[in-house]
């Protein structure tokens, strides 16, 4: 085998490492300077994607807080509503129970009033009746015409007998 016989190897071996100095410097002034600036431009791109995320990260976090503190304010002012309203019928139901109460009284008071008109109405007929019947009575008994005086202390008489005997 040719390549490997020591005169030829060696000269082999020179030429490699020429062809090699020669693609490495090659590469070195025109390839490496682009890609290096295109690694370094995509760590740059990778770089500002991250500070990105990052910054969209804390802003949605920002934003979750503001939506969790906004719902946390709606949920007490619901509350804050549904106490009042609350209060409302309590206080509604409390004026409609005094003003129905008031009312009964009302009513109470004039039905008493009612009875207790009726009451004298009563008492004042059978006392006329009573009056009456008593004339009538003592006419018969004294079997003359009584004059008005009489008939006025008879009424009297009677009506006091009547109204004591209506007191006890």
């Amino acid at each position: 085998m040719p390549q490997f016989e020591s005169e030829f190897f060696s000269s082999l071996i020179f030429w490699e490492v020429i062809s090699f100095g020669i693609l490495l410097f090659v590469l070195y002034k025109y390839a490496f300077p682009g890609i290096l600036s295109a690694l370094e431009e995509r760590e740059k791109k990778i770089k500002d994607s991250l500070d990105q995320a990052e910054q969209h990260r804390s802003e949605a976090e920002r934003r979750l807080k503001d939506y969790e503190a906004k719902l946390s304010a709606a949920g007490k002012e619901a509350e804050a509503i549904l106490a009042a309203a609350k209060e409302r019928a309590q206080r509604l139901l409390d004026e409609n129970e005094q003003r129905m109460t008031t009312e009964a009284e009302r009513i109470k008071g004039e039905a008493t009033r009612a009875i207790e008109q009726e009451r004298r109405r009563a008492i004042q007929d059978i006392r006329a009746q009573t009056t009456e019947m008593a004339l009538m009575v003592a006419e018969k008994v004294v079997q003359r015409s009584l004059t008005d005086t009489d008939h006025c202390k008879f009424a009297d008489e009677a009506l006091d007998a009547l109204s004591k005997s209506y007191q006890r």
